[in-house]
């Protein structure tokens, strides 16, 4: 994304007129979840001045900073637990767009236990920039190998129990640990069919502008 992310994280960038991560947090607070963890590594600062408590958007705001160099996505989660505490819980990627209803989900991730399923992840329909996929969906399980590949959204439910083979402050990587999961037969998932970009580039991200507008 760079030029856009020299001197700005890659949430804050707007798209029809708000910022990424703002998006996310009105559909969070819409759907009943106000408090909210924020991990942050690249200008976190401007996040969390931008942002703040989030009581201006009717949410609760804890940050949880990275250290130099970024944690990956399971490291970074990982970091976030002592605020996330024992319950299962959402993660929303912050360099995506997705009209995801975010109520069923909270719902689906009431039922997550250590004993049981420990993750419960969207999938979508393989994009033009990720063709080959990541997880084949099986009558609602999620698998690691096999045909008919989707994509993961970068939005799912987790318990914390999935996390507690990794140290805090150390780098980790999110896909190990769902592989893991899903040997088990423990990861289920769903095919969403709503809207859904992963704003990787300038183009992308000047498309999704135009066509949001174009809704204003």
């Amino acid at each position: 994304m760079r030029p856009l992310t020299d001197h700005c994280p890659k949430p804050l960038l707007a798209a029809g007129g708000k910022p990424l991560i703002v998006r996310h947090i009105e559909r969070l607070a819409a759907a009943g979840i106000t408090q909210l963890v924020i991990n942050h590594a690249h200008l976190g600062h401007m996040l969390e001045a931008a942002l703040g408590d989030g009581s201006t958007l009717g949410v609760h705001i804890c940050w949880s900073p990275e250290p130099p160099g970024a944690l990956e996505t399971a490291g970074g989660i990982r970091q976030a637990i002592p605020f996330l505490g024992e319950n299962p819980f959402l993660v929303v990627n912050g360099d995506i767009f997705c009209d995801a209803d975010f109520a069923p989900l909270a719902r689906i991730a009431a039922h997550l236990s250590p004993e049981g399923d420990l993750a419960h992840l969207l999938l979508i329909d393989n994009p033009d920039h990720h063709p080959q996929g990541d997880f084949v969906l099986d009558d609602e399980r999620v698998r690691a190998d096999g045909e008919s590949r989707l994509t993961f959204s970068g939005v799912a439910a987790y318990h914390p129990a999935l996390f507690d083979s990794l140290e805090a402050g150390k780098p980790a990587r999110l896909a190990p640990l769902l592989r893991s999961a899903m040997n088990a037969n423990r990861v289920s998932g769903e095919h969403f069919h709503g809207r859904w970009l992963d704003v990787g580039t300038p183009e992308r991200l000047a498309h999704l502008d135009a066509s949001l507008r174009a809704h204003i």
